[in-house]
């Protein structure tokens, strides 16, 4: 077990699970924190529109996992596609993450249980 506050997440364009072995400030065991879902508009009038409401809402999205991975000395992000090199390149531009120590991992849809012994058989917890 790692004494340092560490999170994980699995993450698409539609959701995150997210994974931490802290709440607050205490460390304890690995838990599923919370599954966030992002917003998703449908029907906008023009192209430009559609993509800063898209933007909006992708940025309401990373707001919400960073406020459960804060505190996190080392963070493992997985999932399909390229939504974890989205989310490390958003936490990386973001300040109060620059030296975040950031591991990408890639895995197909996962269910609560599987992000949960994914990010401790990461962390070897």
């Amino acid at each position: 077990m790692t004494d340092k506050k560490v999170a994980g997440l699995w993450i698409d364009g539609r959701k995150a699970i997210v994974v931490t072995n802290h709440d607050a400030q205490e460390v304890t065991d690995f838990a599923v924190r919370e599954v966030v879902k992002a917003d998703v508009q449908h029907g906008n009038s023009s192209e430009n529109a559609a993509n800063n409401v898209e933007q909006t809402n992708r940025a309401k999205f990373y707001k919400e996992i960073e406020k459960l991975i804060t505190n996190s000395t080392d963070l493992y992000i997985t999932g399909p596609g390229t939504s974890q090199e989205e989310l490390r390149n958003h936490l990386l531009e973001t300040p109060q993450y620059k030296n975040l120590n950031i591991k990408l991992g890639t895995d197909s849809q996962l269910s609560d249980e599987q992000v949960l012994e994914e990010v401790k058989k990461h962390f070897h917890a």
